[in-house]
Order: C-alpha cells, then structure tokens, then sequence
C-alpha cells in the first residue's frame, strides 16, 4: 500500500470517529449500554489504527466501526432529501432572523422620493422600440441586470377606456386602465394629467374616454423598477433618529392611511420641534433649515442626477385631501409642533408625496430604521449607499 493510499484510508477513518463522536454525543442518553460499550471499544480501536497509521488496520477499523455505527443507527430512508431539508430550514430561519433584527429589503413602490430614491417609472416608446434583447429569454437577464422590461398593453376586450384611481393595494406604482370591466395596469407616471390631476391620455397612448377594439395598443413603453433597499433594523435601538434619514415605518394605526403597510420618506421633523414651510425653505422654530446638506439642497432645488429632475424644495401640501388640519401643513401659514413621541416625514418629491404634510406624524413605535444601501436595479445610478 503506497503513501497516497493510506493517506486516503487515514482520512476516511478520520471521518467515521467524527460520525461516531457525533452519535455518542446525540444519542447517548438513549443509547442501550451494550451499544455504547461496543461503540466505545471500536472508537478505541479505530484510535489505535489511527495513531499507528497502518494501513491494513486502518482500513479494518473503519469499517468494523461503520458496521456498529450502522448497527446502533440503521439509515432512515431519504436521508439525503432530510439532511437537505434540514439545511433549508436553518438556512430559512436565519434569513428571517436577519431580516427581521439586522437588514429587511424594502421596494420603493412610488416616486414620492424622486430624484433620491425611484418607484416603479416608465419611458413611454412605440412597440416597433422593441429589440432582440426585449424578446425571452433575453428579456429576463435584461430586467434581472438593469431592472427595465419593454412592456406593450394592449386591449384585451373592446370599449370605451376608463381610467381608475391608482389602487396600490393590487398593483403598487400601476394604474388601472379599465376597457369594458376588464382592468389593464399601466405605469403610474404614463398617465398624464390637467391641471386640476385628472388623468387625460396616457403618455404616447390613448386617451381617457377613447373607444378602443380588442389588440388595439394602450400603451407602450419601458418600465424601470423601482429601487430595492436595505432597511437598518437595529441602528435606531442603539441611537436616535437624526434629520434627514431616509426613514422607512409602519403605516399601522395612522389615519387616513392604509393599514398593515410601510412607507418611505425622509425625516424632517424631530421630536418637541415645531415646523412650518416658506417654500421653498422647511423652518424648524423659526429656522430655515440647512443641514444634512441633502436637505439644503432640496431647498435649493438642486440636480443630484444628471439627466434627472431637480428637487422641487419643501413646498405646503395645499388644502385639498388634508385630512387632520392641526397637524397639516397646508399652507404657508400653517405650524406643527411635535410632541416627544412623534416625527414628521415628508418625500423628496415635494409636488407628488402624501406624506405629514397631510395626514400628520409618525409616532415613534412605528419606526422600522433608516433606509441605508440601494442594493438593486446594478445599472442604477444610485446604486450603493443613499445619500
């Protein structure tokens, strides 16, 4: 027997006294004391074989020591797909632990955080825009690298086109388009509006009101998804919230909002300050606002992203859809004072959030943590961490 032959019998019985430590060491209470005795005695012989390094009684060893194993504790069938199964629930279990006391992904849904963070937008094109690399299985590995898809809607019935209020609940950062009861989901930012917000036509496409037949196209274009995050689940038990986070929070218990869900936006407002909106300043006791920096240039209406809109400073909400006038800011006149428990959130995208300037603040229960890290589309501009 040749050096590399018993190197390979001495590792092979390496792993047998490993096995029969670990069944000693699950099974020992259980074990009749026959069996430990005969376990016991092949471990100290196999042992010996295995100090001595001889090849042939190595070899021996192992397997008189793989007979009791066997002996003590027969195979249960389907051992692999158990182990494996095993596996994936541990694997599984760590996961949630991480996602729920460490890191928790979050979908921004909207374009309330426009230029900083996007939801769901679109680039409306004729269906004659679409390339190879739009047709599957191209397409998948397009959208799975940059996040964007070719998306062609096109009648599936005949009549006259509808269009419904967005309804987030089905389909966040779509709005139904309704043909003869039959509803077809468009991007939110494809329906363009008067001056009053009511939808009129879609981008490129048809308009409100149009009779359409069935195949007849609605609209189309390229939709890019909205940016994935990472939410920090544990920073804010060992520190205080500090302005201008981008917070992420549970919408339970606030009203006029829909329940059971998380919303995004940044963090203007502490607690036991009061504010107030001279667009396009934010005024916290009297104060224009001028750090972060990021806030200062939201009231700059600066351009962060080249080729994207500029902020649009902090502007008031207006008094239509106010649903809690003390705690509003509907106008320039209007000021809210925190109390010690509660903070104000409001989105980048000043002229397109429904935020506290609306509906009032966020208590403090129902922060989840700041938003730290895009993660995903990778071809996204504000891929990496958020500023």
């Amino acid at each position: 027997m040749n050096y590399f032959e018993k190197r390979k019998i001495r590792k092979q019985l390496k792993a047998v006294l490993h096995h029969a430590r670990t069944l000693r060491c699950s099974r020992e209470d259980i074990m009749s004391a026959d069996d430990l005795e005969s376990l016991d005695e092949h471990v100290a012989r196999a042992r010996e074989a295995y100090a001595a390094r001889e090849g042939e009684a190595m070899e021996d060893a192992g397997s008189a020591l793989e007979t009791c194993i066997t002996r003590i504790n027969p195979p249960k069938p389907y051992a692999g797909w158990r182990e494996n199964f095993d596996v994936l629930v541990v694997a599984i279990s760590v996961a949630m632990a991480f996602r729920a006391y460490f890191y928790q992904p979050f979908k921004i849904p909207t374009g309330s955080m426009q230029p900083t963070l996007y939801g769901i937008h679109s680039e409306a094109r004729p269906p004659s825009a679409a390339t190879v690399l739009d047709q599957q299985p191209l397409k998948f590995f397009k959208w799975l690298v940059t996040g964007t898809s070719f998306k062609t809607v096109r009648a599936k019935t005949s009549g006259t086109v509808n269009f419904m209020p967005s309804d987030s609940s089905k389909k966040p950062g779509y709005t139904p388009v309704v043909v003869a009861g039959v509803p077809h989901y468009v991007p939110n930012d494809a329906v363009e509006t008067d001056a009053y917000r009511r939808p009129v036509r879609l981008a490129g496409g048809v308009a409100n009101g149009a009779s359409v037949k069935a195949g007849e196209v609605l609209w189309s274009g390229v939709v890019i998804s909205g940016d994935f995050v990472f939410v920090n689940r544990w920073k804010w038990n060992f520190s205080h919230p500090t302005r201008g986070e981008i917070m992420v929070f549970s919408t339970t218990g606030i009203q006029a909002l829909m329940q059971g869900t998380h919303y995004i936006k940044r963090m203007t407002g502490l607690p036991n300050e009061t504010l107030q909106i001279k667009a396009p300043n934010l005024l916290i006791n009297g104060e224009v606002v001028t750090h972060p920096p990021r806030m200062e240039q939201i009231a700059r209406c600066e351009t962060v992203w080249p080729g994207h809109p500029a902020y649009a400073g902090f502007n008031p909400s207006g008094t239509r859809q106010v649903y809690f006038p003390g705690q509003s800011l509907a106008t320039e006149q209007d000021r809210v004072t925190l109390k010690a428990d509660e903070y104000y959130a409001m989105g980048d995208n000043s002229f397109n959030s429904f935020d506290s300037r609306y509906w009032g603040p966020v208590p403090e229960r129902n922060l989840l943590g700041p938003a730290t890290v895009v993660y995903w589309p990778f071809t996204s501009p504000r891929f990496g961490r958020i500023r």
